[in-house]
C-alpha cells in the first residue's frame, strides 16, 4: 500500500523583505510614537510624572492584546508589567525603563524635534526610542501571527533605573527567572549600532574621615586634618586600579572642611567602582573595607557596596548574539557587539544565568546630554531585528 503523500505546510508569514516594507510603511507612525513619549517628561524623582507615562503606556500595550498591571511603589513611579500570551514556551522578557535623568521643564530649552535625519530630545535615546520599538514590534507580530504570538512575551518597564533600580530590582529578577531570554531595549552602542554583550558591574562607596578641628593659626598642631587624611586614602585607593582586569575606581565627589582658618574635622569622598568579573567584586570590597588611617588620630569609615553585578559574556549571551547577528545578516547588515563600562538592569538578569542581550534600542548619541538624539533611518532595521528575535529565541 503506497504511503500517503505529505502535504507541504505553507508559511504565510511575510519574508524579511516584506517585513522591512511593513515597517518602512509605518516609519512615520513609529517616529510619532517616540516623539509622543519624549514629550511626556518623566524624571526619576517625579513620581507623578512617571506614573502619567506609565498609564499611557499601559493603555497602548493593552490595545495590542497585552494584560497590564502595575507594581506599586511609594517613592518612585509604579513599575509597569504587561503580559502577552503565546503558543508555547517560556516568555521572552522585554526589559526597559520609563524614567529619564532630565528635570521637568527641560523640553523648554531642549525641544523634541526632527532635523538632519535625527529625532532630538531629552530621553529619546535613553530610552524612549526603545519603548517605541517594543510597541511597534509587538504590533507587527500580532499582525503577522493573527494575534497568536509564537511564544509568550512579558514587558517590564521600571521607573527607577537611572537612580539604581533599588525599588524594581526584585521584580526584574523574579520575572527574569521565569523567562527563556531577556532582550534589553537600552540604546545601542556607538554609531554602528552594536548590541551589548558585556557590561561592567557598578559599586558605590562612601569614604568618611573624622579628624579634630582646631584654629589653623593659634592651635594648628592640636588639629588633625580630615582632608589631609582623605587625600592620603585617595592616593592609596588609586593604586587598586587594574586596567588589564577592567577594574577601575574613581573618586568623583569630595566634601570637607568649614573655613580656611579651621583645621578640618570632617571630610568624605564618593567612590565609583567598576568591575568586569563578579569575582573581582568581593576582592575590591574586602580591600576597601580593610583601609586603615595613616594618621591614627583620625577615624575612617567605609560604607556602600556593589550596586549592579557585571554582565559577563556567558554562553547564553553569546548564543543570543549569534541569533541576532544571523537575523541582521539576512536583512543585509552586520550587527556588531560591544563590551561597555556602564550598567543597566540587564546586569541583574545576566547575573542570574538568564540569556540576556542588551543594546537593542535606538542608535544615536548624547545620552544624558543636551545633544541627545537618535538616527531615524536606523529605526527600521532595529524594529525588524527585535520582532524576529522575539520569534526565534
Amino acid at each position: 500500500m503506497p504511503k500517503p503523500k505529505k502535504h507541504k505546510v505553507l508559511d504565510t508569514r511575510p519574508d524579511s523583505s516584506a517585513r522591512r516594507r511593513y515597517f518602512a510603511e509605518r516609519a512615520e507612525a513609529l517616529t510619532e510614537t517616540i516623539r509622543h513619549l519624549v514629550e511626556i517628561e518623566s524624571p526619576s524623582d517625579n513620581k507623578q510624572a512617571v506614573d502619567r507615562l506609565g498609564e499611557l503606556l499601559a493603555g497602548r500595550f493593552e490595545a495590542l492584546g497585552g494584560h497590564a498591571k502595575f507594581h506599586r511603589a511609594q517613592e518612585v513611579g509604579d513599575h509597569l508589567q504587561v503580559d502577552f500570551t503565546g503558543k508555547s514556551g517560556k516568555p521572552v522578557l522585554l526589559l526597559g525603563h520609563m524614567d529619564t535623568v532630565y528635570a521637568i521643564g527641560t523640553l523648554a530649552n531642549m525641544p523634541c524635534r526632527v532635523a538632519e535625519g535625527k529625532l532630538w530630545g531629552p530621553g529619546v535615546l535613553d530610552m524612549k526610542s526603545g519603548i517605541g520599538l517594543m510597541l511597534h514590534a509587538l504590533e507587527a507580530l500580532g499582525t503577522w501571527h493573527e494575534n497568536d504570538l509564537p511564544r509568550p512575551v512579558t514587558v517590564l518597564l521600571v521607573s527607577d533605573e537611572e537612580i539604581g533600580s533599588d525599588s524594581s530590582r526584585a521584580i526584574t529578577e523574579s520575572l527574569a527567572k521565569k523567562s527563556g531570554a531577556v532582550l534589553v531595549l537600552e540604546p545601542a552602542y556607538g554609531p554602528r549600532g552594536a548590541v551589548k554583550t558585556a557590561r561592567k558591574g557598578v559599586g558605590e562607596y562612601q569614604i568618611k574621615v573624622t579628624g579634630k578641628a582646631a584654629h589653623s593659626g593659634l592651635d594648628f598642631e592640636k588639629g588633625q586634618s580630615a582632608i589631609l587624611e582623605l587625600a592620603r586614602q585617595i592616593a592609596a585607593i588609586s593604586k587598586l586600579i587594574d586596567l588589564k582586569r577592567g577594574l577601575t575606581l574613581n573618586v568623583g565627589v569630595i566634601t570637607g572642611g568649614t573655613r580656611t582658618n579651621v583645621v578640618p574635622a570632617e571630610a568624605s569622598a564618593a567612590l565609583d567602582v567598576r568591575i568586569t568579573q563578579m569575582k573581582d567584586g568581593a576582592g575590591i570590597d574586602r580591600k576597601l573595607r580593610a583601609l586603615k588611617p595613616f594618621n591614627r588620630k583620625c577615624k575612617l569609615a567605609v560604607t556602600g557596596g556593589l550596586n549592579r553585578p557585571p554582565m559577563e559574556r556567558s554562553a547564553g549571551v553569546a548564543e543570543l548574539y549569534k541569533k541576532a547577528s544571523a537575523i541582521a545578516k539576512e536583512l543585509g547588515w552586520r550587527l556588531e557587539e560591544a563590551a561597555v563600562g556602564g550598567g543597566s538592569d540587564g546586569n541583574f538578569t545576566a547575573a542570574l544565568g538568564v540569556p540576556t542581550l542588551d543594546g537593542l534600542g535606538g542608535v544615536g548619541e548624547g545620552a544624558h546630554a543636551s545633544h541627545e538624539h537618535i538616527v531615524l533611518s536606523e529605526l527600521l532595521r532595529r524594529a525588524v531585528l527585535l520582532a524576529e528575535l522575539i520569534e526565534r529565541v
